[in-house]
């Protein structure tokens, strides 16, 4: 389905599949070979093709994987939206995670196939240009958490930090924005200490830059305020922010940040005044997001597949990670 943009070039919308399986915490994903004839011939790709008229974006997923690939989708959650204009096609990608299907999976239209590790270095080569940064996306894990040494005391809070980290847990931010500046110097540089034990662990800091850089951190994670004060992205290899308006979603995407939370979802003990949005307003400020989006507020961990279902990537908590 051609729709037309602001511009003068008609965007083609496309459904796009990431294939999943294995383990959850380290699944692996699938990538397809364009055939020789093709655009991009020889070019490995995300699977997927051309919304048709009169299609949702969904049953094109549906209908191209059958076609391409001959299985039948049981289970795919909606994912991250970009666009990309090759020389040939600008192109709208909405990509699906699919965790489940049935059939055995061939290269119908493609070359052929391979699965690789979600985090790995791609184990081929060359992909589509506009694949490329999803493989980055996809290696963020499905758990933010957000530090409360301020409420809990610093020495129980990196007591809780290790025991989640033995459990899996590989995404951090280090708030606790109140705590003294010398105190939370020392938290911050114990636990970047704790998560280096622990292979693909990512440590961000809220809102100081300096403090990052002291103790080492993986990368800043930005205020809704501090989003709109800078002009430009901060030096770190990881860049967040916390978001709760379209605008907010916007400007994350101008700086080129790796991914945002979105927030607060449902009514929270943290910021009792805050309005919160639901599931649905949530869903749809982040239709077209090619920003993973992590939900905040007022979650549980048993959320995670609720959160996935209305799009997001994942789940951002205070309380309930451990």
């Amino acid at each position: 389905m051609n729709v037309v943009g602001e511009g003068a070039t008609p965007i083609t919308e496309v459904a796009a599949a990431v294939l999943l399986r294995g383990d959850p915490a380290t699944p692996e994903f699938l990538l397809a070979q364009r055939p020789v004839g093709k655009v991009y011939a020889g070019y490995w790709e995300f699977p997927g093709g051309k919304v048709e008229a009169g299609e949702t974006t969904r049953a094109a997923l549906v209908r191209e994987l059958q076609e391409e690939l001959g299985v039948t989708v049981d289970q795919a959650w909606p994912w991250v939206c970009c666009e990309f204009t090759y020389p040939h096609a600008r192109v709208r990608l909405r990509f699906f995670r699919v965790t489940s299907w049935h059939g055995e999976i061939a290269p119908i239209e493609h070359s052929g196939f391979v699965w690789s590790k979600v985090g790995a270095a791609a184990s081929v080569a060359p992909i589509l240009p506009a694949n490329g940064p999803i493989l980055r996306a996809l290696a963020l894990p499905p758990v933010y958490a957000l530090s409360h040494a301020e409420e809990r005391g610093v020495e129980a809070e990196l007591t809780r930090l290790a025991h989640a980290l033995s459990s899996g847990l590989r995404l951090i931010q280090v708030r606790d924005k109140t705590l003294p500046r010398a105190q939370r110097r020392h938290f911050a540089h114990m636990v970047v200490t704790l998560a280096r034990g622990f292979a693909g662990a990512c440590v961000l800091v809220n809102d100081d830059p300096e403090l990052a850089r002291t103790v080492s951190a993986d990368g800043l994670h930005l205020s809704s305020r501090r989003l709109w004060e800078i002009d430009r992205r901060p030096d770190f290899d990881r860049v967040a922010a916390s978001c709760h308006t379209p605008a907010d979603l916007a400007r994350a995407v101008e700086l080129g940040l790796d991914f945002v939370v979105l927030g607060p979802v449902l009514p929270t003990a943290s910021h009792p005044e805050a309005r919160a949005m639901g599931w649905e307003q949530f869903s749809r400020l982040l239709e077209h997001s090619p920003l993973p989006v992590y939900a905040l507020g007022g979650l549980q961990p048993n959320m995670l597949d609720t959160a996935r279902r209305h799009g997001g990537h994942g789940i951002a908590l205070m309380r309930g990670w451990r």
